[in-house]
């Protein structure tokens, strides 16, 4: 009796500790609802996109396609024209970019999105 005692404590024990976890921002939020875009400006949250995720192929001397995106001035001329925005949406008729890799995460995109929107403000 002793050791069905033992053992049935010993399940609850560890059946209790299957339900601890560590709270991960994109697993309980998979949808983004964590996703700030308010302040939507290009110094605050869309430059450090874009160094992440553009500056490897779109910065230098020669940045593929013609497209460099070092400098807020030539990121507003994409971001006006709708080639920001059509290449992070992967929108038909638009480069799907970044080029060759997984596509931009939500929150990314809402952030561009939006600071677009907003007339593309530099701070």
């Amino acid at each position: 009796m002793k050791k069905w005692i033992g053992f049935l404590s010993f399940v609850l024990l560890a059946w209790s500790l299957t339900g601890c976890y560590y709270d991960r921002e994109d697993k309980v939020y998979p949808n983004g609802a964590a996703c700030d875009t308010s302040l939507a400006s290009y110094n605050n949250k869309v430059k450090p996109i874009l160094q992440s995720n553009c500056y490897g192929c779109h910065s230098g001397g020669s940045p593929v396609a013609g497209f460099a995106l070092e400098t807020y001035a030539q990121v507003k001329v994409v971001a006006d024209n709708g080639k920001l925005v059509g290449a992070v949406t992967h929108a038909a008729g638009f480069s799907a970019m970044p080029k060759g890799l997984p596509k931009l995460s939500d929150c990314d995109i809402a952030l561009i999105t939006k600071w677009v929107n907003l007339g593309a403000p530099e701070n």
